[in-house]
């Protein structure tokens, strides 16, 4: 099992109920290295896979989205092996599957788009090929979330950091908590 798995799983087992685990996990990952037992030796991209773990979690999703949610990486893959231990990990009622895309052309069937860095000189064709479609759009370039990606990572004082667009959200049709919301070092509506 990987670090990021077994460092998911310490936090998760803290509490029974899915939804407490996983906020009691969002407020870990995103309180900072003092709080996750062995951050420092979790990599950018290994907290950035628990990040969309978690984003995935808090996101309402509509109830014509079916199981499995396919989480896309849209570009060159910077995760790595370690993505791939979201595969199966529950959501509500559904499973996560990672898959790894080339072009905004192959990523239908896609419910969460990682846009890679790669990948965003393309967000307007991205965006046009997702619009009005129940996609959550998850980036990490400066930026991202006031160009119409719904979340938005960055890295700050060695702490991964996200930025929300509540729009952007909201034209997917899809609804991001409260509690992920508050989390936000930015919420664009």
């Amino acid at each position: 099992m990987s670090r990021t798995l077994q460092a998911l799983g310490r936090l998760t087992r803290l509490g029974k109920c899915t939804r407490c685990s996983a906020l009691l996990l969002a407020a870990a990952l995103l309180a900072g290295p003092p709080k996750l037992a062995h951050a420092a030796q979790l990599t950018e991209y290994q907290l950035k896979a628990a990040f969309i773990y978690n984003f995935a979690v808090f996101t309402e999703w509509p109830a014509d989205v079916g199981t499995p949610l396919n989480l896309c990486i849209l570009g060159p893959d910077p995760f790595g092996d370690e993505i791939n231990d979201l595969q199966g990990k529950a959501i509500g009622n559904r499973t996560l599957a990672v898959l790894r895309k080339t072009t905004s052309q192959t990523i239908s069937g896609c419910h969460i788009v990682f846009i890679t860095a790669q990948a965003y000189r393309n967000l307007p064709r991205v965006l046009d090929e997702i619009r009005d479609r129940p996609i959550l759009t998850v980036a990490d370039s400066e930026g991202a979330a006031k160009r119409g990606v719904a979340l938005n990572m960055a890295v700050a004082q060695n702490r991964v950091t996200f930025e929300a667009s509540q729009a952007a959200a909201r034209a997917s049709r899809l609804t991001l908590s409260s509690k992920l919301l508050r989390l936000a070092t930015e919420v664009y509506q």
